[in-house]
């Protein structure tokens, strides 16, 4: 069953959802819709891009953010 559901949002969010709606061939309901369904979703369960598959395990497990931190300190100095 649908149901109507009123949005309040910034003129420009809309226009650009507009624009979106039109360049993917999807409604602005269809598009919030698939947004809300996501919400559900348990990020370890998404599917991943190819392109994101294909950096997992460019770094050790090991790395951790302080590493990573110290480590970009140290490249721009």
């Amino acid at each position: 069953m649908q149901t109507k559901l009123t949005l309040r949002l910034e003129e420009d969010l809309i226009r650009r959802a507009k624009r979106a709606s039109a360049r993917t061939g999807k409604s602005v309901s269809q598009m919030v819709g698939d947004f809300f369904r996501t919400l559900e979703q348990d990020p370890a369960q998404e599917e991943l891009s190819p392109r994101v598959k294909a950096l997992l395990g460019v770094l050790p497990p090991s790395v951790c953010e302080e590493d990573w931190r110290a480590h970009l300190e140290e490249k721009h100095q």
